[in-house]
């Protein structure tokens, strides 16, 4: 195997290896070579590029592994390999995905990384590169590749268990793919932008979303979700220097009293689509002290109850400050 370093690397430094190549001063700047054609039956699969790298590989690992396959079209042992990796992803129900990028297609990316041969595969967990092996291995051997990271096969999703009438929840860095993919195709489609500018800010993409509701045209300027969004935006602006998540957490294990922390993890889980969660830390402000930050708690929730749609959720909190204010 091949270990990048005890404490893992940032995938980030490969991006930016990228940026430094193509000359741009963004990630947003990367172009896309093509979109990436996902095949339905295999939905733990998909094709990255060094324009979707970031959301569908960096940000995702967040919550689930990422095993990247470095590959090209003329490598035998690739076509070995790939169908393996392919085969695990499926069995394994979505305890990880796999990422395959194409070193002729993506060849920006296959240099930022040091791709020297292929195939390659690198696994990203955490937002951090930490372990990966060059070749094509068998079976038994990449499975213990997984349990050494502590990847077991899931259980798979039996689908009469969910209600017949309950949509799937859609993940935000998927959505964000198609919408690219279908802006693609008609790129004049407004309403298209919008919905992509709504799905970037649940994905932590404030910047780029909100470059996306200033091009919009009047009529959908004033519609209800540009205006809630702009609200989240607002949300969004006051985390530029906030903490990670993990060290917000940690701040409030080790000091339950912490409010600032309290009020950084209710605006993160507010920007990333977890109202309750977000509802749920304004909450604790206002009982463990409602004249912290001149009333930060109750302002806090006015604000938010502007920008959640659940409104069950919202009266049901509503409620909650109301009897906390009156005592």
């Amino acid at each position: 195997m091949v270990k990048f370093t005890s404490t893992s690397v940032d995938v980030k430094y490969f991006l930016h290896r990228v940026v430094n190549l193509r000359g741009s001063r963004h990630l947003g700047d990367i172009a896309p070579t093509g979109p990436a054609m996902n095949d339905l039956t295999k939905p733990h699969v998909f094709d990255a590029t060094a324009a979707t790298f970031e959301d569908t590989v960096i940000r995702a690992s967040m919550d689930t592994p990422v095993l990247v396959d470095f590959w090209a079209t003329w490598c035998g042992p690739c076509k070995t390999l790939g169908p393996l990796l392919e085969k695990l992803a499926a069995d394994y129900h979505g305890a990880f995905v796999l990422a395959k990028v194409d070193v002729d297609a993506e060849q920006e990316l296959a240099a930022a990384f040091q791709i020297r041969s292929v195939p390659m595969v690198m696994l990203v967990k955490g937002g951090q590169l930490v372990d990966g092996f060059p070749g094509a291995l068998p079976e038994g051997q990449l499975r213990d590749f997984l349990t050494h990271h502590g990847i077991a096969p899931a259980e798979p999703v039996i689908e009469d268990q969910a209600p017949a009438e309950a949509a799937p929840p859609v993940d935000p860095h998927a959505e964000v793919m198609r919408l690219r993919r279908a802006i693609d195709a008609e790129p004049d489609k407004a309403e298209l932008k919008l919905d992509l500018a709504l799905a970037l800010l649940q994905t932590g993409a404030a910047a780029e979303s909100e470059k996306l509701l200033d091009a919009l045209p009047a009529n959908l300027a004033t519609d209800d979700r540009t205006v809630k969004a702009r609200a989240r935006l607002g949300f969004a602006a006051l985390l530029k220097d906030a903490p990670p998540v993990e060290v917000l957490h940690a701040a409030i294990a080790a000091d339950p009293a912490d409010l600032r922390a309290r009020h950084f993890l209710g605006v993160r889980e507010l920007v990333s689509g977890n109202a309750e969660a977000g509802l749920q830390q304004f909450i604790e402000m206002l009982q463990r002290d409602r004249a912290f930050g001149d009333g930060l708690a109750r302002k806090s929730l006015i604000d938010a109850f502007r920008v959640v749609e659940d409104e069950d959720l919202v009266g049901r909190y509503r409620r909650r400050m109301s009897s906390l204010l009156l005592v």
